[in-house]
């Protein structure tokens, strides 16, 4: 009996790994991994599922690029709720989520399905006695792939939901799995999306942020238990 149950929590790990990998290599990875679902090819049973992500963490290595940009806007970086920064990185606690997985030759798109959800933290950037606060982040590894928050002004709920990040994971490395087996992916770039450049330079009157800002290279470390 221990012995099932070690292969089985080891399988249950690898797919949670794969279905991970997968979702992030999509995020401005192949077009195959993008393709709309085909109305040609009905849904297959999925050979991966996992419906309740029990942790991890999302961290991002900040780029020099866009902690430079900040400076000159005079903008200052912090955290909110349970997010931490600390030598040049951010991390935000995954709260939940769920991962679909299905066979990526069957034909069937998105073949990776779900979410990863990181709720009671976030990012802030504050200049004079105007603060913005970026919460509440869900990954979608949909098409496109994008990473989407709550905006506050001061305060004051701007937006929900919004799209912040686009996902580009053509640079993903390969996923391996840590001393505690959980899967670790490293290399998914995190850009600024049009409509968060639009509401940055909105908010604090400039036209210096940019969609495709680079915001950073993010780790992913899920858990598989």
């Amino acid at each position: 009996m221990r012995t099932h149950t070690a292969i089985a929590r080891t399988s249950l790990a690898a797919a949670i790994a794969v279905s991970a990998a997968l979702g992030l290599s999509a995020c401005g990875g192949s077009a195959s991994a993008e393709t709309p679902a085909s109305t040609s090819v009905s849904a297959p049973a999925p050979t991966a599922t996992v419906d309740a992500v029990s942790g991890g963490s999302s961290a991002v290595a900040l780029d020099s690029g866009f902690t430079a940009a900040l400076t000159q806007l005079g903008l200052t970086p912090g955290t909110v709720g349970s997010a931490t920064l600390a030598d040049g990185s951010v991390s935000f606690p995954i709260t939940g989520g769920t991962v679909t997985l299905f066979d990526k030759d069957s034909g069937y798109r998105p073949f990776v399905q779900g979410v990863l959800l990181h709720e009671g933290s976030g990012l802030s950037l504050t200049a004079g006695s105007t603060t913005v606060e970026l919460t509440d982040f869900t990954i979608d590894p949909g098409n496109p792939a994008r990473l989407f928050g709550n905006v506050s002004v001061n305060g004051e709920l701007a937006a929900a939901s919004a799209p912040l990040f686009d996902l580009d994971g053509s640079t993903l490395q390969p996923v391996t799995m840590d001393a505690d087996g959980a899967a670790v992916l490293t290399g998914t770039r995190v850009l600024m999306s049009a409509e968060a450049a639009d509401l940055l330079n909105t908010t604090f009157g400039t036209t210096a942020v940019t969609k495709g800002l680079v915001v950073g290279v993010a780790t992913l470390t899920v858990d598989t238990k």
